[in-house]
């Protein structure tokens, strides 16, 4: 069991106190400081500041405790961002009318890339509008094709 996945099963109880869900932790090194990311958000998507606070704090005392000769280090409690990508597919489904990017594996309709809003997740099928110039049209494909997926911000 690596670094990572040792803090990950640390946190992940008491994340729970918090009712956030853990999104992503990983190690970034940011002229010559590292900093641990550590990424939630609520059970919506959402996150906000005040959690974030909280949540840091709780975990900057279980990290201290768990790992007290660990070399120094920033721990940064943060939101995924509005433009987070979707890790687990499966998600899918819970995201039913956001605007979203998805890159395939295969053109659909020419396209690699599309980005509109998410209709419909049906048995692996995945329906979503997009722009194309002044009209809305339809798209469908499967969801094995997505190569990458992330939330997009509606402009």
């Amino acid at each position: 069991m690596d670094q990572i996945d040792k803090i990950k099963e640390l946190i992940l109880p008491e994340l729970s106190l918090f009712d956030v869900k853990l999104y992503d932790v990983k190690w970034l090194n940011e002229k010559k400081m590292r900093i641990l990311q550590i990424a939630i958000m609520k059970s919506d998507g959402t996150m906000d500041i005040d959690t974030c606070a909280n949540v840091s704090e709780k975990l900057s005392s279980v990290m201290d405790e768990a790992f007290p000769n660990m070399d120094e280090y920033f721990l940064e409690v943060c939101s995924p961002g509005a433009e987070r990508e979707v890790k687990d597919l499966s998600e899918l489904s819970s995201l039913i009318g956001q605007h979203i990017y998805v890159r395939v594996k295969h053109p659909v309709k020419k396209m690699l890339e599309i980005t509109g809003d998410l209709l419909k997740v049906d048995e692996g099928i995945i329906t979503m509008n997009y722009r194309d110039k002044a009209l809305t049209r339809e798209v469908t494909f499967e969801q094995d094709e997505i190569e990458f997926c992330r939330l997009a911000v509606k402009l």
